[in-house]
């Protein structure tokens, strides 16, 4: 499930659900839902009454039977709505005052026992206990749905939601509770909440589910499971049914915005577009005024470069890593060669004589799929009493399986893309499996190719846990460079998103005597809740702390080496560049109490956006308001008091670059820091002043960097990496730099 086939999933602002009807004078396959911007700053609405009016304004005339075409009103996240129209009368809206833009709605796609433990979130002591695990933070969730009977939501030891929160349950009275305190659906597909996906049960169980005894799968994993922030709210705002489409995502985003959510979690999004063509950003934005974090997954579409998803500076954007759990199943060859792989499926009678070990590829040469193990491949294929080695694409990985199965073969080795590596997942297969990396398949498939009679059996070995590798980025986990703004790093953060275990809806084992059934998946989706978790632990523990400040205690005080002390590698086992890493792997321990953040004010991103050279409409489609952007002052976006630096040495960039930070004391009201750097390799890093000395809490001083390359300077590489730490007696805050040479 962790690779790109994810539902998109997104939140968003207050809607009014209507009928979508088409008119009587237009034929309803002309029709299509655009998503309609309107200029909130004219005030023309005024001569309507009420938004809903001045919508209506713009649509045809009312058909004879009084049903409109309007699918949600927007308010919180922009002015504007969702209607099916047809392009003419797109047109034909273009004249009328106070239209922006209207563009036809895109799909989005959707992108735990063990990993609080990982995290270092240990009960009755630390930042657990003393972030009161979440308790009082609402969580509000845009995915799948829910599903509200599995213990991982039970609210024994709850307090009532707080008395700021608006929302409803569209559930009946009874399913909602003091952990889901309401749910929402928002697609034409659906009639409830009610998770018929997994997805959506999986990364709100991750987020803030509650303790679980017992959870395993398969009888691995086994111990208890709990959300990153147990005892926070859960809103539930389901946008993704048969598909998931951004007219429903704004419209949840706008009415969690109304509700009073503290976090939103969006494990979903799709390709870049600029900001003010950005759904998932522009709701974001508008969240980040009302004081509530956004968190987002970083995308699927790892390890090519420029591959990131949801890179708006106000997003907290998360990539994906792996724990130091693993599943295993090693493969044992004839000739006593073993490889580990993983495979959460782990009989107990399975044999540990050799069988006949066969590559899918050699069972019909004519056929170019037939070693992916598809199913319309090995259908006709008698593969009883075989092992069957199995190339990773094309379908599903379990699905591979179940071929393999259904044409009698014993048992599968699953190996690896090329492109993932070393990355092996502990997947529910429905036989014996192991899944090996990619270098490990090449020399299972060099022994295949030296014996007329190869063999193999799987050796099954539980849960093994203290890897000293993780976390290692995860193959699939999107990289930057930000495209949309090369300036911003991301993603941000790094945190679990490989083999998670969390609740799911049914048992994936078959057994129909409990709703405690969990499901080990993953993704960048499955990192996302975790952050998100974070976060409310944060906000728990510093509830006047705003989002930038939050992003930034992550992203200052995160680790950059394993278990191993080591850099963070990637899905190759080299050191991971900082486009797979962001800042580095989140720990929220020290990120309770980082010594000084950086913090950005919403006003601060007008100066950053015109600096991006959108026009002023654009810029005000954003901030929801009138800018002109003539009489702002314009920004770099490196300039931006960002936790990060990201510079870029081309032909159209001077040789010299100066950039101001600002910090902030949310450490030792009376402390001194020095500045520490290790600067990108052959360009010049000077910091002034190279000492902060702080007199009280919460005062703010300024520091600047200026970058510089050398006019004879050679590199041979294109990104190069460094950092600058302030250092005190008790603090050190980092901050990553990234360089681009192009």
């Amino acid at each position: 499930m962790g690779l790109k086939p994810f539902l998109t999933l997104i939140c968003i602002l207050n809607f009014h659900l209507l009928h979508t009807f088409a008119d009587d004078a237009t034929n309803s396959s002309t029709l299509e839902t655009y998503i309609v911007h309107l200029d909130g700053t004219v005030g023309l609405f005024g001569q309507f009454g009420d938004l809903e009016s001045w919508y209506t304004s713009f649509l045809p005339s009312i058909s004879s039977n009084g049903r409109r075409r309007i699918v949600y009103s927007y308010r919180k996240v922009f002015k504007g709505f969702a209607a099916r129209l047809s392009a003419d009368e797109v047109k034909a809206m273009e004249n009328k005052p106070g239209f922006l833009s209207a563009r036809p709605e895109r799909k989005l796609d959707k992108h735990t026992t063990h990993s609080p433990n990982f995290l270092g979130l240990n009960q009755n002591m630390g930042f657990w206990e003393s972030s009161n695990y979440g308790k009082g933070v609402i969580i509000g969730v845009l995915d799948t749905g829910v599903f509200p009977s599995h213990p991982s939501f039970s609210d024994e030891g709850m307090p009532p939601p707080p008395a700021k929160w608006k929302g409803k349950c569209d559930f009946n009275l009874t399913t909602c509770n003091n952990k889901i305190i309401g749910a929402r659906y928002f697609s034409v597909f659906d009639d409830s909440p009610l998770d018929d996906d997994g997805h959506g049960t999986h990364t709100a169980s991750t987020a803030a589910g509650s303790f679980v005894g017992g959870a395993n799968v398969f009888g691995n994993a086994n111990g208890t499971a709990a959300g990153i922030a147990p005892l926070a709210h859960l809103a539930i705002y389901k946008v993704c049914s048969i598909f998931c489409f951004e007219s429903d995502i704004i419209a949840a985003m706008d009415t969690a915005i109304e509700d009073g959510v503290d976090i939103l979690s969006l494990s979903l999004g799709g390709f870049s577009f600029s900001f003010y063509d950005d759904s998932i950003a522009l709701g974001a934005f508008s969240a980040m005024e009302q004081g509530i974090l956004v968190s987002c997954s970083a995308g699927n579409s790892g390890p090519f470069n420029r591959s990131m998803e949801n890179e708006a500076p106000w997003i907290l954007t998360v990539g994906a890593s792996t724990i130091d759990r693993k599943i295993k199943a090693t493969a044992l060859l004839g000739n006593n060669e073993t490889f580990d792989g993983e495979s959460s499926f782990q009989p107990s009678d399975f044999p540990s004589t050799l069988l006949p070990l066969v590559y899918a590829k050699s069972l019909n040469t004519s056929d170019s799929n037939i070693q992916f193990c598809t199913p319309r491949s090995l259908n006709k294929t008698d593969l009883r009493g075989m092992i069957v080695v199995c190339d990773y694409g094309l379908v599903t990985r379990v699905s591979k399986g179940i071929a393999v199965k259904n044409a009698g073969g014993a048992a599968m080795i699953l190996v690896s893309h090329p492109l993932y590596a070393n990355m092996t997942l502990s997947d529910s297969h429905v036989l014996p499996a192991a899944h090996v990396g990619y270098a490990d398949g090449l020399k299972i498939m060099t022994y295949i190719n030296s014996t007329t009679t190869p063999m193999a059996t799987i050796l099954f070995k539980g849960t093994v846990i203290g890897d000293d590798r993780a976390p290692v980025v995860a193959g699939f986990s999107s990289r930057g460079p930000n495209y949309i703004s090369p300036g911003i790093l991301k993603p941000d953060i790094l945190g679990p998103g490989v083999n998670i275990l969390a609740a799911w809806p049914v048992s994936v084992e078959n057994n129909t005597n409990t709703n405690s059934t969990f499901n080990i998946i993953s993704g960048t989706s499955m990192s996302c809740p975790h952050l998100s978790g974070v976060a409310a632990l944060l906000k728990s523990s510093h509830p006047d702390w705003s989002p930038a400040a939050i992003k930034s205690a992550i992203m200052t005080t995160a680790d950059v080496v394993n278990l191993a002390l080591n850099p963070i590698e990637d899905e190759r086992y080299v050191p991971a560049n900082i486009f797979a890493t962001g800042s580095g792997h989140v720990n929220p321990s020290r990120a309770n109490d980082p010594g000084l953040v950086y913090d950005i004010k919403p006003e601060d991103y007008i100066p950053y956006l015109c600096g991006l050279n959108y026009t002023n409409r654009q810029v005000g489609s954003i901030v929801q308001r009138k800018v002109d952007c003539s009489v702002e002052s314009k920004i770099a976006d490196a300039q931006l008091n960002y936790p990060s630096f990201a510079i870029r040495f081309g032909r159209s960039q001077p040789t010299s670059q100066t950039y101001t930070r600002s910090v902030t004391n949310v450490g030792e009201p009376v402390s001194s820091y020095v500045v520490e750097t290790v600067p990108p390799p052959g360009i010049g890093v000077l910091v002034e002043p190279s000492s902060l000395d702080f007199t009280e809490a919460n005062q703010t001083l300024k520091y600047q960097v200026t970058f510089t390359r050398p006019e004879s300077a050679v590199n041979t590489t294109v990104y190069i990496q460094g950092y600058l730490k302030w250092n005190s007696g008790k603090y050190s805050v980092r901050t990553p730099i990234a360089v681009t040479l192009r």
